[in-house]
């Protein structure tokens, strides 16, 4: 992607006190797409391909300017997610919240312990709480055993959360 093209995608991002500077449909004309969603996959994919940190981040905010929220967005979020050459971990968790799929409890299980090095600092492991909530969101025994198994985390951020989670779900 060019700057240019970087910066049409960022016009996406609503900056308080100013809106956005684009539209999706500016950004879709300009890319030759009509769906938002195929967009977002096709970026996606592209900067997987490339390892392009930078474009993972611009699909990743055309993928919620569009909304989008097919499952086909699953698998590669799932393959990105540990890879150690994009920033885009917490993004990545959220999306997989909001599709509640077990296919996704594994890679949440793994945000629930991994701190990628740019969060070295997060005392409050904001990672991993998004993590846990996303899992108190998937239905079935698998989020369910990953959150009993934090109950006992050294972390007591993660160990209440994981608590909270279990009792939203009626499963304390």
């Amino acid at each position: 992607m060019t700057p240019e093209e970087q910066d049409l995608v960022m016009g996406l991002v609503f900056v308080p006190g100013e809106g956005r500077r684009n539209t999706l449909d500016e950004v879709l004309a300009h890319f030759g797409e009509s769906d938002g969603a195929a967009l977002a996959l096709r970026l996606l994919r592209d900067a997987m391909e490339r390892r392009d940190a930078d474009d993972v981040e611009m699909a990743l905010i055309v993928h919620a300017a569009a909304k989008a929220s097919g499952e086909e967005f699953l698998e590669p979020l799932i393959e990105l997610f540990p890879a150690d050459w994009h920033r885009g971990y917490e993004d990545i968790v959220s999306i997989l919240g909001a599709f509640r799929s077990p296919r996704a409890v594994p890679t949440l299980a793994l945000a629930t312990r991994w701190v990628p090095e740019y969060l070295d600092w997060d005392e409050n492991r904001a990672l991993a709480v998004k993590a846990i909530w996303a899992l108190g969101a998937v239905p079935g025994p698998k989020a369910r055993e990953v959150l009993e198994g934090l109950r006992d985390d050294e972390n007591e951020i993660i160990r209440q959360n994981a608590l909270n989670q279990l009792a939203r779900r009626g499963e304390l």
